[in-house]
């Protein structure tokens, strides 16, 4: 499975996908009519078609209509993965794109040759309230084409406060130091250091994946480099996350039915404290709180450490973003850009608030989590707000393996090295970026 994929698995847990992902199928009820009549403009929102998020949308749309009531929103569905990326390019390529639309962030919005076919938002009020790490992966040289909706969520480490406040331990920074905090459990005994799940082989990728914002703070171009095959994960930085995969097998600090557990036996184990640590997508915080609500606030996040607490940051996985074709123009472009407005604007977030389970921080200034969410999230904000946070490798290189989940899960059962890995996910590369015709390759 690959990190694109990962992301699109985990956007199924619980209500995360509400505020993640693209939002779902519905209508607002506007007229049939695509253009203005009677005072009134129509405008078209093209989202996907998954219907847990179908409330969101309802919502959105009607609150924007009932603060705009001389702009109605008609509401188009496309199929979600490949289908709905072929889908989109398309219709870009013919004009006959919706006026507004919910789209990737990153890799696949650069496939869609944005200084051609987008509208440049870099001039509206909202703009400048965007994080910075956001705004990268929307934008090229020339403008920044998207608005972000719902919340990001990191690659990290959710661990249990009170197995940590028993044991007198800190949230370590570098690598050594967890490490240290993993023997340390390990030799009090009954509670397993560090929670590997391989029944759900996806999950075996948060060491490598998780670890991208550390490559970036030691080399801030790898992933440009990466693109044109002028670095690999078969050397460092990239190959200190195989290294640590491999690492904590080999100490021992995993739990003994590691092979076997799936998610839900990791987050359980973690819930009630009979495993102290677990790499994961921080959105898995939802599923917690539906099955174990009253262990929701014991549980804690950080980065991934590397080497060096000065590399330390956390790995984010952006949300999607808003974006409006050069297609849409005159009274329709004013109307959109409003609708993007409104979704981003304090009202739009009590919306996605109030109809959704956030699975980490917004990226815009304006958009605030509400009181109730898990005070894991909070750990999460102090990564943004200190400028120690990065978009994860799928967002800024189309590059992406199908294999690398099966890679990892040799790596981290001891029965390849960290070094044959990384080769051998290096190799795993090699057909799709041919087939993506990039040079180098």
């Amino acid at each position: 499975m690959s990190a694109r994929s990962l992301t699109t698995r985990l956007l199924a847990i619980g209500g995360a996908t509400v505020l993640i992902g693209s939002l779902a199928a519905c209508s607002s009820g506007g007229s049939a009519d695509t253009g203005s009549s009677g005072g009134k403009v129509q405008i078209s929102y093209l989202v996907d078609n998954s219907t847990a998020t179908a409330v969101t949308t309802k919502a959105l749309v009607a609150a924007f209509e009932k603060a705009n009531p001389d702009i109605t929103v008609k509401v188009d569905t496309k199929p979600q993965g490949t289908d709905g990326d072929n889908l989109v390019k398309t219709q870009l390529s013919t004009g006959e794109m919706d006026d507004v639309f919910n789209y990737n962030s990153g890799s696949l919005l650069q496939a869609l040759n944005p200084d051609n076919t987008l509208v440049d938002l870099s001039k509206e009020s909202w703009a400048k309230d965007v994080d910075k790490q956001f705004v990268k992966v929307v934008s090229t040289d020339k403008g920044m084409y998207g608005a972000p909706f719902g919340t990001s969520f990191g690659g990290a480490v959710m661990y249990n406060k009170k197995v940590y406040e028993d044991l007198g331990l800190s949230v370590p920074t570098t690598w050594n130091e967890f490490i240290s905090n993993s023997e340390k459990i390990k030799d009090a005994g009954k509670v397993a250091p560090i929670i590997q799940t391989y029944g759900d082989t996806w999950t075996s990728q948060l060491f490598v994946l998780g670890d991208f914002a550390n490559i970036t703070a030691q080399q801030s171009n790898w992933a440009t480099q990466y693109t044109k095959n002028k670095e690999s994960y078969a050397k460092e930085p990239a190959l200190a996350g195989f290294e640590h995969l491999a690492e904590v097998q080999d100490k021992g600090l995993v739990n003994k039915d590691f092979a076997s557990a799936t998610q839900a036996n990791g987050l359980k184990m973690l819930a009630e404290g009979t495993g102290a640590q677990y790499p994961m997508l921080t959105n898995a915080i939802s599923t917690l709180q539906q099955d174990n609500p009253d262990a929701v606030d014991d549980i804690g996040a950080f980065a991934l450490p590397a080497q060096n607490a000065d590399d330390t940051n956390l790995t984010i996985w952006e949300p999607n973003g808003l974006y409006i074709p050069k297609t849409t123009t005159g009274d329709k472009l004013a109307a959109a850009k409003k609708f993007v407005a409104f979704a981003n604007s304090s009202e739009g977030c009590k919306v996605q608030n109030d109809t959704g389970t956030p699975g980490g921080p917004y990226v815009i200034s304006t958009c605030t989590l509400p009181s109730s969410v898990p005070p894991m999230l909070s750990d999460l904000q102090k990564y943004i707000d200190d400028g120690k946070a990065t978009p994860a490798l799928e967002f800024l290189s189309p590059i992406k393996g199908p294999n690398l989940e099966k890679i990892c899960v040799q790596v981290g059962s001891g029965i390849s090295s960290a070094a044959v890995g990384a080769k051998q996910y290096d190799q795993d590369v090699v057909q799709q970026a041919q087939q993506l015709g990039l040079k180098g390759w």
